[in-house]
């Protein structure tokens, strides 16, 4: 793992063998993660911290207790002679949050709290200058990679969220192909969720990959080229959601086509064809804008061709 938090989002995009779910927002165990912060949630882990102060949770799970006296659920029952062992596939007690996302979440609720925001380029960096005798360079390294891979926080990047300094500001776009490989990693964790199982979620996904692409701005060609890898499965489902997205276009422009030759207002218009005034309206809108981009698309090939 680098310093640079955002360069572990980039890497999200290599398939994941055994992703974890949903639930597990804050597994480290993901194929896609950097090696750097494998093990964060272990006891074992290097001391979290040069002070043990947590003024919050993450998401309403933590609380405030008093200097490093250990909470109850997070001491371990003592040992207990002649017990017997623990039946084989018996429940085990979930592993608490790391100790420095805890300190994180009670210091920066607005980024790692109940609701959690991307993080901007050299947020690493930031913490250490504004709490440099709070944390362990590697504790606070294995705590960031921790978050940026839990599937929470790859979902506010999937979401197309702007990047948030340490005051919660928003300073920075996220960068199409982030967003884009954010959308494709927690599709595979929904899918290879037991409690998604049977549960056909492509056509969200490619509904989904066709806003990430349309709120880039880019053309087709740009994005294409922009967002593909040697992932065949990602490639496809790309060009699955490019097939749709080219028959919705098609069918707008026709829409379109008919509202300019009816001669009629748009309330007329969208009852004559069964559809609500509001709907039509605003496929039109998007069939328009399809049109202009389109155009400056040509007028921009028209102004770089060589001359013959």
């Amino acid at each position: 793992m680098t310093d640079n938090v955002p360069e572990q989002e980039q890497k999200i995009a290599a398939p994941a063998a055994a992703a974890p779910t949903a639930d597990q927002a804050a597994s480290p165990a993901s194929a896609v993660a950097s090696a750097g912060a494998e093990g964060g949630d272990s006891p074992a882990q290097a001391p979290a911290s040069k002070s043990r102060r947590s003024r919050g949770g993450r998401g309403g799970r933590g609380g405030k207790h008093d200097g490093g006296n250990p909470r109850p659920h997070d001491t371990a029952a003592p040992e207990v002679k002649g017990a017997a062992a623990a039946p084989a596939g018996a429940q085990r007690t979930p592993p608490r949050t790391h100790p420095v996302l805890e300190q994180l979440a009670g210091l920066y609720p607005q980024l790692f709290g109940a609701v959690f925001r991307p993080l901007k380029r050299g947020i690493f960096q930031d913490l250490q200058a504004a709490h440099p005798e709070l944390f362990e360079r590697e504790a606070l390294k294995a705590a960031l990679g921790i978050h940026t891979r839990s599937t929470r926080y790859l979902q506010s990047v999937a979401a197309g969220d702007k990047r948030h300094d340490l005051a919660g500001k928003p300073v920075e776009a996220m960068a199409p192909e982030h967003v884009h490989h954010a959308l494709l990693e927690v599709y595979r964790r929904r899918k290879n969720s037991k409690a998604r199982a049977g549960e056909d979620l492509l056509p969200k996904l490619r509904n989904r990959l066709v806003q990430a692409f349309e709120a880039s701005g880019l053309t087709r060609e740009a994005y294409t080229e922009l967002v593909t890898g040697r992932d065949d499965e990602a490639n496809t489902l790309l060009e699955e959601a490019f097939a749709e997205w080219a028959m919705r276009n098609a069918r707008d422009e026709a829409l379109l086509r008919a509202f300019e030759a009816s001669g009629q207002t748009l309330e007329a218009f969208a009852d004559m064809y069964g559809m609500a005034a509001r709907a039509a309206g605003q496929t039109l809108e998007r069939a328009r804008r399809y049109r202009s981009v389109v155009a400056a698309a040509a007028t921009a090939a028209a102004t770089t061709a060589p001359a013959a």
